[in-house]
């Protein structure tokens, strides 16, 4: 007898993480969109959406007292596939934010397949901010580029380590060179002999994106790399290196 494959599970958000201490309303919400693969009709594996919840964890505690949820998406699919399919679970999550929480900003943030997805949903209504590390990006053999004017009135941020083997920094920068022509919203930190990853200055990187989240989604103001990037003209503002120490400049 032949075997039946199991349909898809719908998308869903992660239980919202939280820190003890943290107020009880909800006044801006997280969603991270975890990596994947090119072409895959399998189910997301456990472990796409384990590995974000360190980042979830730390993202939560450094804005404790702002109200801030943060979620895993998770997929239907594991791959991006040719209609990229998740960009509509990224949508579906924001919308979903929306009826659990109200009309509260949503801030998109994704690694790799992620990145790409969420730079693609950063257009949905309730999202203000779009936060892309290391992303996975088509090169000149896509039959058109990639859209960025849907961006315009977000806050948006890419994270590319310099030594990246899986996803090229190089056709991130060009993206944030056309995303900050139709936004001038846009920078890019480079994350000097990291790679896709980001491992090896984890602690910059999160200091950076709990910096970059709490004054997108929470108006506060920016630590001082942040805003000069945000100041900065193009290419300044989209090769800012991430130096080390970057978490001990901030004033929360």
């Amino acid at each position: 007898m032949a075997q039946r494959a199991l349909p898809l599970p719908a998308a869903r958000l992660g239980r919202a993480v939280h820190t003890a201490g943290a107020p009880p309303e909800v006044s801006g919400v997280v969603l991270l969109l975890p990596d994947g693969e090119t072409h895959s009709q399998r189910r997301p594996s456990t472990f796409s959406y384990a590995v974000q919840l360190p980042f979830a964890r730390m993202l939560a505690r450094a804005a404790q007292g702002d109200g801030l949820a943060v979620h895993v998406v998770h997929y239907r699919r594991r791959g991006w596939n040719a209609d990229g399919d998740p960009v509509p679970d990224a949508e579906w999550a924001a919308d979903e934010a929306v009826r659990r929480y109200g009309d509260i900003p949503v801030c998109l943030a994704g690694h790799g397949m992620g990145g790409r997805a969420a730079l693609r949903a950063g257009g949905h209504p309730a999202v203000t901010s779009v936060l892309a590390m290391a992303p996975w990006l088509p090169g000149s053999e896509a039959p058109e580029p990639e859209p960025v004017k849907h961006l315009a009135g977000r806050r948006v941020l890419i994270v590319h380590g310099t030594n990246d083997s899986r996803t090229d920094p190089e056709l991130s920068y060009r993206l944030a060179e056309r995303t900050k022509k139709a936004n001038r919203d846009t920078c890019r930190f480079e994350v000097h002999s990291d790679g896709h990853a980001l491992r090896q200055h984890r602690a910059e990187v999160v200091a950076l994106a709990a910096d970059f989240i709490r004054g997108s989604l929470f108006a506060g103001s920016y630590a001082r790399p942040v805003a000069d990037a945000f100041a900065a003209p193009p290419p300044l503002g989209l090769r800012m290196p991430l130096a080390a120490g970057f978490g001990q400049s901030l004033r929360y």
